[in-house]
C-alpha cells in the first residue's frame, strides 16, 4: 500500500468498467469475464457519452450488456453520466478495470489513470490484456465493418450483430 492512502474497510472488493460500449464487443466480454474473477463484483458503467454520436441509444447498449454478462453472477450493468471517479465513489469501488490492446491504447489510459489518480487516489487502475485473437477488435471498426455490409460475427455476439444490421437497414432505407 502506498503510504498516506487509507482505504476504507470493506468486505468486498468492487471494481468499475466503463465505456460507451457502443457496441460491446467480443473483446469487451473477455476484459469482463477477467475482471469478474479478480473482484467479488464488477458493475459495468456504461457511459452517456456526450462527446460522440453512438450509434445505438444508451438504453439499448445497456440492454446489450447486460444480455452478455447475464450469466456472471458477480457482474451488474448501470448506465452512468459525469466522472467516473464520482461514479466509483458511490459504488465504494477499490479499481477501474481498464482494457488496454496495445501502446496507442495504453499510452491514453496511462494519462486517464494518473488524472483518476489526482482525484480519487483510494481507487487503483488495473489493465488487463484481452485474449489475443480479439486484441485487433474495436467498437469503431466493428461499427464500420458492419455498416459497410461486413461480416461481424466473429466480433461481436448474435444479438449485436442482429442489433447492428437492423440499424444499418433502417439507416439505408
Amino acid at each position: 500500500m502506498r503510504k498516506g492512502i487509507i482505504r476504507p474497510m470493506s468486505t468486498s472488493r468492487i471494481a468499475v468498467y466503463s465505456g460507451t460500449f457502443d457496441p460491446f464487443t467480443l473483446g469487451h466480454d473477455d476484459v469482463v469475464r477477467r475482471a469478474a474473477g479478480l473482484f467479488d463484483q464488477l458493475v459495468i458503467a456504461v457511459a452517456v457519452a456526450h462527446h460522440k454520436k453512438t450509434l445505438f441509444s444508451l438504453d439499448a447498449r445497456v440492454q446489450h450488456v447486460r444480455n452478455a454478462t447475464e450469466n456472471i453472477a458477480n457482474v451488474s450493468v448501470m448506465a452512468f453520466d459525469g466522472l467516473m471517479m464520482d461514479f466509483c465513489a458511490a459504488q465504494n469501488a477499490c479499481a477501474v478495470v481498464r482494457g488496454i490492446r496495445n501502446l496507442t491504447d495504453f499510452d491514453y489510459e496511462a494519462q486517464m489513470a494518473a488524472m483518476n489518480r489526482k482525484l480519487r487516489p483510494q481507487v487503483e487502475t488495473v489493465f488487463l490484456l484481452p485474449d489475443a485473437p480479439l486484441a485487433c477488435i474495436s467498437s469503431t471498426l466493428v461499427r464500420e465493418i458492419s455498416k459497410l455490409g461486413g461480416q461481424v460475427g466473429q466480433m461481436v455476439s448474435p444479438q449485436v450483430a442482429a442489433a447492428l444490421a437492423h440499424v444499418h437497414e433502417k439507416q439505408g432505407a
